[in-house]
């Protein structure tokens, strides 16, 4: 069965992103960008929302390498709103609900599968109870007054195994979860 693992970038106190914050909250580094550089480099097929597409299609064009990559990866979006075809090569839309393809999709051979952003998507794969893997890398940073989008609000009480930590540039700190998927207890 393929994995799926969610990748987010959150503050501290849980915004993923703020009203005026520029990329990465303004705390891109070498060792973020390695990181960014690694992961997509990995063979996977990225899951995303029609938001976060039309957010990376845009940025798809230019030169840098982690755009040429994602350009390079098979990408699934779910939307009933974006038709085919779509400007983004290697890039298909399901229209049909995340409960019927995801699961098939991960008793599927092929490669892992991935979602960045998308976090109405990613609130959908947790309810469902689809998500293996969950990545949190933390920034530095409180944005109680101008955050926006908390990031899991919404779902079911879940149990995470921490399965690895890291820090990055001296300030960034990934957090490596696997769900466990014994029912929810304290302790």
């Amino acid at each position: 069965m393929r994995e799926l693992t969610v990748d987010l970038f959150s503050t501290v106190d849980g915004w993923l992103r703020g009203r005026d914050s520029p990329a990465y909250f303004g705390y891109d580094g070498p060792d973020l960008q390695a990181w960014i550089d690694e992961q997509s480099a990995r063979p996977q097929v990225m899951l995303m929302g029609a938001n976060t597409y039309r957010a990376l299609a845009e940025y798809s064009g230019g030169d840098d390498p982690s755009a040429k990559r994602m350009a390079e990866l098979p990408k699934v979006v779910f939307s009933t709103s974006l038709r085919s075809p779509l400007s983004w090569r290697n890039t298909s839309v399901v229209a049909e609900g995340v409960e019927v393809a995801v699961p098939a999709m991960k008793a599927a051979p092929g490669d892992p599968l991935r979602v960045i952003g998308s976090i109405s998507l990613v609130r959908s794969l947790f309810r469902l109870g689809l998500v293996d893997r969950l990545r949190l890398l933390v920034f530095p940073q409180v944005l109680g007054e101008t955050g926006e989008q908390r990031m899991l609000v919404g779902l079911p009480d879940l149990n995470l195994r921490l399965a690895a930590t890291e820090v990055l540039d001296r300030r960034l700190v990934l957090l490596d979860y696997t769900l466990d998927k014994t029912p929810t207890s304290v302790g």
